[in-house]
């Protein structure tokens, strides 16, 4: 393929409710997203970088700014270009993988639609559906949290993921527990909010049998997680502190980890996801697919990816309804608390004109 164009899109969709975690709450899903045209076909990428920058160095505009001006043409000047031709490429650029990452997606997504490939099949998955759970925000008292863990259960997902923060982390775990029982699959996520300091009271959450804490420490604290391994009896998960399948492999080397969440936007796409996901299925490390707001094109492309055999624990791949009202694409509906696995050509899923032309606040036409 040879890249003619690049469209770069902004749409602001409103969530249903606010989402709030340690690091802020956000009402509205303001992202960037990637259409490239190649010769063969289009395809479509979804930028995760938040508006602002808090779950990481990364945001929009940034990431909008970077593709316009160094991502888009460099790869313009590659004549026939392939996915994993994007990582090469770009390689001399430091950071910013998000960026990459969705721009990579586009053209993984323009060459399996010329080839009639779906993207599931090209990365190895063995599912045709993928079991859900949901991460349920920070809230504004016990009684509010209780009422939206009961509506997802009702709703059919297999495991509920607690957002923490000093201050609301042993009472809401137990409130949850006394309610609904030992049974339900039941993790919580710090967003690295605690330190090291912090190990005596994070070690009160091991009686309530939790699948696994979340990124409890900083992102760079990698030697931190390795102390805490060694007092807590809950298992630790990585997610912000997991940037490539190199950092995957220096954490499970340090023993700062035992399961770790992969999030494509974060690693700088979905090859490198799979390489993540291939180093731990040798090292017995289990993975699974964390969420970031994403639209259906995101959350398309995140089914195809959690398909794959060691994604043993339900990921944060959520209902369209989990966020919004009305999505972008076609919406992805729970069955058995399960959704399904695209099976057509690309990540499978097309946006919806009209609904995306309604959130749509800003198109830029990148002609090469």
């Amino acid at each position: 393929m040879k890249l003619t164009g690049v469209e770069l899109r902004r749409i602001s969709l409103p969530l249903v409710s606010p989402f709030r975690t340690s690091f802020g709450t956000e009402t509205t899903r303001d992202a960037l997203l990637v259409r490239v045209v190649t010769t063969e076909a289009e395809g479509w990428g979804e930028c995760v970088a938040m508006a602002a920058p808090l779950y990481s160095s990364e945001y929009a505009d940034a990431a909008a700014d970077v593709l316009r001006r160094f991502f888009v043409p460099a790869l313009a000047s590659v004549d026939h270009l392939t996915a994993v031709d994007v990582t090469p490429t770009l390689q001399k650029f430091h950071g910013h993988r998000m960026a990459k990452a969705a721009l990579e997606t586009a053209v993984l997504d323009a060459e399996l639609r010329a080839e009639g490939r779906p993207l599931a099949r090209e990365l190895g998955a063995v599912h045709t559906q993928v079991p859900c759970g949901v991460s349920v925000g920070i809230m504004n008292s016990t009684e509010e949290l209780l009422d939206a863990v009961g509506n997802y259960l009702d709703e059919g997902y297999l495991r509920i993921k607690l957002k923490i923060q000093p201050g609301w982390d042993i009472d809401p775990v137990a409130a949850v527990r006394n309610r609904f029982g030992d049974d339900i699959l039941l993790q919580v996520d710090a967003n690295t909010a605690y330190t090291v300091a912090d190990t005596r009271h994070l070690a009160r959450l091991d009686p309530y049998n939790l699948l696994l804490i979340e990124q409890p420490l900083p992102e760079d604290d990698i030697l931190g997680h390795a102390q805490l391994a060694q007092h807590l009896k809950t298992p630790i998960c990585l997610d912000e502190s997991i940037t490539s399948a190199q950092t995957a492999a220096a954490a499970i080397t340090l023993k700062a980890c035992s399961i770790i969440n992969i999030k494509p936007g974060r690693v700088g796409g979905y090859l490198e996801s799979r390489r993540i996901h291939d180093l731990c299925q040798s090292h017995n490390i289990p993975v699974w697919c964390g969420g970031m707001l994403e639209t259906g094109l995101g959350r398309a492309a995140n089914l195809a990816l959690a398909a794959l055999p060691n994604f043993t624990l339900p990921g944060d791949t959520s209902a369209s309804s989990r966020y919004y009202q009305t999505d972008i694409t076609p919406p992805f509906t729970l069955t058995n608390g399960h959704l399904p696995v695209p099976t057509t050509p690309g990540i499978g899923i097309d946006p919806l004109e009209a609904e995306l032309a309604e959130v749509t606040t800003h198109t830029e036409w990148l002609k090469l």
